[in-house]
């Protein structure tokens, strides 16, 4: 197995910004109390389904921050790529809890539909648009530093569901004031509920990809192929598999069939490089030099990614 040089993973740089979390969590903590005491005294269910998002929310951001530390942990002889996957599956769990918050707010809010209740609307205001500043303060925190992380992606979402919130929350609290239609507050709720799934349901979808190791989204495998059989000397190719170990971090194993011996070294190195234009850093390859290799490892039931190219 010959394997060329890898792209090296810093993971203090490249994980996500520990210092902003940790405002973002107490900023997060601190306003949930007054946004939960402020629906209460004003008897505002897009209040109270807020705080309640941001006791999530308060949860998540301190699962994301403990993950986050984790995974900077350095890679041992039991765990050679170190606790990576705690990102992952952390972004899950944050996925998997905004779907439940969700469908709790709708759920209630079909419930105030059927018997609307009575609510202060200048209260309902005054907290609605000291949400809006605050988790606006959080946003623009993580603002820029979300893209390459699911984990952090996974928090922003939450704290983007807040700020949709209180934009919610504003807007219902003005049209109850200014018009006294109380089921504002609720369709509201409702409104912002579906926003936050499309989010969530994004969430959940690419962590289980990486989870079972798919391909990742943006790699096509006969693109794979395509560049590997275009390096000079390379035959054929087969038992290609591509994965995401964490995010930003992507792997790929197979095998090519490179029948002159002494060309092994520029063609590893020429297939290293192919390979990175595809954005795929950690790369092990196995060079065969017999035509018959690829029948040998279909007799040994191998999964092949496809027999591509023929030995001339």
């Amino acid at each position: 197995m010959v394997s060329p040089p890898c792209a090296h993973v810093d993971r203090r740089s490249a994980g996500p910004p520990i210092g902003r979390l940790v405002g973002v969590f107490a900023l997060t903590a601190l306003f949930m109390v007054v946004e939960a005491v402020g629906g209460w005294m004003s008897g505002s269910l897009a209040l109270l389904a807020d705080a309640g998002h941001m006791l999530t929310d308060v949860g998540a951001l301190g699962l994301t921050l403990l993950t986050a530390w984790i995974a900077r942990r350095p890679a041992s002889a039991t765990k050679t790529y170190g606790y990576l996957r705690w990102e992952i599956l952390a972004a899950l769990v944050n996925g998997a809890l905004l779907f439940g918050i969700a469908a709790l707010v709708v759920v209630e809010a079909i419930g105030r539909l059927r018997q609307p209740e009575p609510i202060q609307g200048g209260l309902f205001l005054v907290v609605a648009l000291a949400g809006l500043v605050v988790n606006g303060v959080s946003l623009g925190l993580l603002h820029g530093h979300h893209d390459g992380h699911l984990n952090t992606r996974g928090a922003y979402l939450h704290v983007l569901g807040d700020l949709l919130g209180s934009v919610g929350a504003v807007a219902a609290a003005g049209i109850v004031l200014l018009t006294g239609w109380t089921a504002a507050d609720p369709v509201v709720s409702i409104v912002l509920s579906l926003l936050i799934l499309v989010g969530a349901w994004r969430l959940v979808r690419e962590s289980t990809d990486v989870l079972l190791e798919a391909v990742p989204r943006h790699i096509a495998m006969p693109e794979v192929e395509r560049r590997m059989l275009a390096v000079p000397g390379v035959a054929a190719v087969h038992d290609l598999h591509v994965w995401t170990v964490t995010s930003g971090m992507v792997a790929m194993s197979g095998h090519a069939m490179v029948p002159d011996l002494e060309r092994h070294p520029e063609v590893l190195e020429g297939l290293r490089t192919a390979l990175g234009g595809l954005g795929i850093g950690h790369v092990t390859l196995q060079l065969e030099t017999c035509e018959g290799c690829l029948e040998t490892a279909a007799t040994e039931g191998h999964d092949h990614a496809g027999h591509a190219g023929h030995h001339h």
